[in-house]
């Protein structure tokens, strides 16, 4: 995940100018506006079931909250809930008080991450994944998170090989065609160009390839914003661009990070405007719930942020989700396990420290 946080960017404040008329009652001037108004009309046109920019983009139809989360959230199913295994283990040690703790974070609907090369294992837990969300009329939310030189080696290394990486994509897809399931494309994976030079020549037309393969079916798919303090906003709008945001719902931010709610909403509202078309956005919650604590990397008085839900469709931000799963270790560091390994401690001060309003 993250491997650096810069220095808080101060938010830059933006102004519209108006543009006033003038209107001059002779033939000339008329036929003048008319002419401009002819050029500039397809111009700015989109398809007549999408949308379109400014800029002349062709640019998706991006769905309503509701469109894009049918049913809510759905829970995971009990094989691939880790907190909610942990738990089961702790009842039946008899351990009823850290089993009532963890049970907060096992109870709600948290994302599930396809990090394991072997198409056939990914497509067996996506499957059970849908089977219990369809069992629930709920949403089910995945996160893709395989893509080759993964974390820039840092705690969460991996990935599959360069070659293998969209036959994996589609291989997913096949599994989740015809569904209305939620797709995060790869967490860090555009944010962490910023610091990781190696990446810059092949990683966005790499995810320009994977969005190919995901869109026309069915799914709502939602790429790489990074967070408030790492990329700024112009630079962050156009490598989205270069990804395909245009053909996708939008983006997603803070995954696996602290940030607060309303810094998140500010910084996603910014960028969409620099992207243009109005792309929508969601936001991880699962441990912001005390803010930003100083590292991205098992900051110690963190907690969990509020309960996950879809919005109300009012604004461009879709949802709030639990993306992390809340007690996974970010990496060795703070004391911490492998990166993506249970830390029980960890996990229970989450629950001490949770957000209760």
């Amino acid at each position: 995940m993250p491997e650096h946080e810069g220095p808080r960017r101060p938010r830059s404040n933006r102004t519209g100018g108006l543009r006033q008329w003038g209107w001059i009652a002779t033939a000339a001037v008329v036929a003048a506006v008319v002419t401009t108004l002819a050029v500039v009309a397809p111009w700015n046109s989109g398809p007549p079931d999408g949308g379109g920019t400014p800029s002349g983009r062709t640019v998706t139809e991006r769905r309503s909250a509701a469109e894009a989360f049918p049913g809510g959230l759905a829970r995971q199913p009990t094989a691939v809930n880790q907190a909610g295994i942990r738990e089961r283990e702790a009842r039946a040690a008899g351990e009823d008080v850290t089993a009532d703790r963890i049970a907060v974070i096992a109870d709600q609907p948290i994302a599930t991450w396809l990090t394991n090369t072997s198409r056939a294992e990914t497509r067996a837990t996506i499957r059970s994944v849908m089977h219990t969300a369809e069992e629930s009329g709920a949403t089910p939310v995945f996160v893709l998170y395989n893509v080759p030189d993964r974390d820039c080696g840092s705690y969460s290394e991996g990935g599959t090989e360069d070659d293998a990486y969209l036959p994996w994509v589609r291989s997913a897809v096949r599994a989740m065609a015809g569904t209305h399931a939620v797709v995060l494309v790869e967490p860090d994976a555009i944010a962490q160009i910023q610091n990781c030079e190696r990446l810059r020549d092949s990683r966005l037309p790499l995810l320009r390839k994977a969005v190919d393969e995901l869109t026309g079916h069915g799914l709502t798919i939602y790429l790489d914003g990074g967070n408030e303090n790492r990329v700024p906003v112009t630079t962050m709008a156009d490598r989205l661009r270069q990804a395909g945001v245009d053909e996708v719902q939008g983006f997603f931010t803070n995954v696996s990070n602290f940030y607060r709610v309303d810094q998140e909403r500010a910084y996603a509202d910014e960028l969409a405007d620099a992207i243009g078309g109005d792309p929508h956005f969601v936001v991880d919650v699962s441990r912001n719930g005390q803010g930003w604590r100083g590292t991205w990397c098992n900051p110690e008085g963190a907690g969990l942020g509020q309960e996950p839900h879809v919005t109300g469709g009012t604004t461009r931000l879709d949802a709030l989700l639990w993306v992390k799963t809340p007690g996974l270790s970010d990496g060795t560091c703070n004391g911490g396990p492998a990166a993506g390994e249970w830390w029980e401690s960890y996990a229970l001060a989450l629950v001490e420290h949770r957000k209760r309003d």
